[in-house]
């Protein structure tokens, strides 16, 4: 049984959207999506399932020879591994090998992903994948270590000038100054356009928006061990907050 005609069955039955999402490991607006294009409605007779849709699973053949020939694995272990590949969710990779229901799969699932003789077979299976694709997980931290330090002055240029019309002045009788700012962008042959999440232009001109580099630094973070800050360290870090908030304060 396909997603959707499990979808359609589980929405008929009253079971709510997200129920039915952490069931399948699918999002709730795919299942929206398929409730509104397919005019599923509570109460209808059933006269109308949705066709079956052939998914098998895409796995390169050199990894499905060698998954085939681990004679450590059970065959519902081999589909096990397959399905988990494609969602890296246990749950419904469990429901697909075994056929089971929700409940028992929620459980079931990660004691199987949890087998040393799976764990294994999956780690041989992400490096095929991985050979495969080109790419490893250090290449993607690069990504983030390259949005962490990218600094939107690369990207724009800008000139100041002083537009003191001499009109205006103060209480004491001098001019007060005025300054126009023209922003213009760098010449893009020069810049690393792959950290440039949008450029449009804007009302005021143009509009360049860089990928987010706080949550890039937070995943860098994450992934690092905890900083050891020595009692001087940690002093200094104290007195700047308290610096900053009584200059926040005095301005």
């Amino acid at each position: 049984m396909t997603d959707k005609e499990q979808a359609y069955q589980d929405y008929m039955s009253g079971m709510k959207y997200k129920d039915i999402a952490a069931k399948l490991g699918i999002s709730i607006n795919t299942i929206k999506s398929w409730k509104k294009r397919h005019n599923w409605q509570r109460g209808a007779p059933p006269d109308k399932v949705q066709p079956k849709e052939k998914s098998a699973p895409k796995v390169a053949p050199p990894v499905i020879d060698e998954l085939e020939s681990n004679t450590e694995l059970t065959e519902k272990q081999k589909k096990f591994c397959i399905y988990y590949l494609q969602r890296f969710n246990a749950t419904w990779a469990y429901m697909q090998a075994y056929g089971s229901n929700y409940e028992t799969a929620r459980t079931e699932g990660s004691h199987t992903l949890a087998k040393p003789n799976v764990k294994a077979q999956l780690a041989e299976l992400k490096k095929a994948q991985a050979t495969e694709l080109y790419i490893t997980a250090n290449d993607i931290l690069m990504e983030y270590v390259k949005q962490a330090t990218s600094n939107l002055g690369d990207y724009i240029k800008y000139d100041v000038q002083d537009v003191t019309d001499g009109k205006h002045k103060d209480v004491h009788g001098k001019p007060i100054h005025h300054y126009s700012i023209n922003i213009r962008p760098e010449d893009m042959d020069k810049v690393d356009m792959s950290l440039v999440k949008s450029m449009h232009r804007g009302k005021d001109g143009l509009v360049i928006e860089l990928y987010d580099k706080q949550k890039a630094q937070q995943v860098l973070l994450d992934r690092l061990p905890e900083a050891k800050l020595t009692n001087e360290q940690k002093d200094s870090f104290l007195n700047a907050i308290i610096a900053a908030k009584k200059g926040k304060e005095k301005e």
